[in-house]
């Protein structure tokens, strides 16, 4: 599970920026959370509001960066220990509004949690070639992590744990050391992290094509799960089908005990939205994923909406830590009976034109208090309370 995400000089971000899963010290749904006995508590649902080009899909597009970029070459020649659903690989591109940024390196670091270890990778990019980049790992609970491997340019010096394998410190400089060690070695501590890479779901429904890509399994308990919520959330069906003579996919309804072939094709923009979404979010609750997925809110109904932050924010569904990263405009999911504060984020842009990110719990008000839990979130944010302004306020000042 991700912990925390850190980037610089990425898109419409100059500055360091920290996105955090990690709980803080909160009253409100403690019973959501995913827990560890030996660690802090991290959250399973975050949600990132804020106006357009104010940097949402920027964030998104960071994290699939790194994680295009480690699974990519592995995936590429054929490696991979599992299902990979990345939607595309995301491009590298530095903070343009200034002239030394493009100068400087790409940095991300992540904290992420497999099994029993917690683990911190970093790399640094700049102009496609890899600078920097460093693997440690730690024990749950312990105190000192150790080096897996430390890279710096062409220098590479490799940790006590792997150095006994007769590891090759020569890449491509354009190559991840991590990925290069996946393809090349069986080493459990590296096939560990490559697999919570690959395990990542990336999705955009700001792109189209997303919508016309059907992920269905052919596990019979995962397709029945899937017509029972397809039912839970009110579009009936029995059942589908693709037909090979008209090339065409199928749902099935039953009206006056008859069973009905209706064109795919032929549905709402909803339906097929949620054809499309709700098999790979099943996939991730049933092996504990994280999924990212930017406007998972466009063209669905805000109680479909809710129906799918419910299957997250539910421990007896969400039974193996699944995490999912949203961007959304919906501001009826703003609430307090929805969501934790610190699961609520805002990206806008600075004075300086650079994008930002806070968190709900961030926010102070007047008197330097904390929001508080029982405040109109939606209505405050409307107001223009919270920064990242939503445009009503600024119609009704000019």
């Amino acid at each position: 599970m991700l912990c925390q995400f850190s980037f610089t000089n990425f898109r419409s971000y100059k500055d360091e920026t920290t996105f955090d899963f990690q709980a803080s010290n909160l009253a409100e749904f403690n019973d959501s959370l995913i827990s560890s006995d030996k660690a802090s508590d991290v959250l399973p649902i975050s949600v990132i509001y804020g106006p357009n080009g104010g940097g949402k899909t920027n964030l998104l597009a960071a994290l699939s960066a790194v994680i295009s970029m480690v699974v990519s070459p592995v995936y590429e020649l054929g490696k991979t220990s599992g299902s990979i659903i990345i939607q595309q690989k995301t491009e590298l591109m530095p903070y343009i509004f200034d002239d030394t940024s493009k100068n400087e390196p790409t940095e991300f670091q992540l904290f992420f949690r497999v099994n029993n270890n917690e683990y911190r990778y970093y790399v640094a990019v700049l102009n496609g070639l890899i600078v920097s980049e460093s693997l440690y790992r730690k024990t749950i609970g312990g105190k000192k992590p150790a080096f897996l491997f430390d890279r710096e340019n062409e220098n590479i010096e490799v940790g006590p744990t792997i150095k006994s394998k007769s590891i090759n410190t020569s890449v491509n400089p354009k190559m991840p050391y991590i990925s290069f060690l996946a393809i090349n070695y069986s080493i459990p501590e590296i096939n560990e992290v490559m697999g919570w890479f690959e395990s990542c779901i990336i999705r955009s429904y700001a792109n189209p094509v997303a919508e016309s890509q059907i992920l269905l399994t052919e596990n019979e308990d995962s397709n029945k799960r899937f017509i029972n919520m397809m039912n839970d959330m009110g579009i009936e069906i029995s059942g589908y089908r693709y037909d090979k003579e008209s090339d065409q996919f199928l749902l099935q309804r039953v009206v006056g005990n008859k069973e009905y072939d209706i064109p795919f094709i032929n549905e709402s923009d909803g339906t097929r939205k949620l054809f499309a979404a709700l098999p790979v979010i099943i996939l991730a609750l049933r092996e504990g994923r994280l999924i990212i997925i930017d406007e998972l809110d466009a063209k669905l109904h805000p109680k479909l909406l809710r129906y799918v932050i419910k299957l997250f924010t539910t421990p007896e569904i969400n039974k193996n830590g699944a995490q999912l990263l949203f961007t959304s405009h919906d501001l009826t999911t703003m609430r307090n009976t929805i969501f934790r504060r610190d699961e609520i984020w805002f990206a806008a842009l600075n004075d300086e034109n650079s994008s930002e990110i806070f968190s709900l719990y961030d926010i102070r008000r007047e008197d330097n208090e904390h929001v508080n839990n029982t405040a109109a979130y939606d209505k405050q944010y409307l107001e223009g309370r919270y920064g990242a302004d939503p445009y009503l306020r600024n119609i009704s000042d000019n």
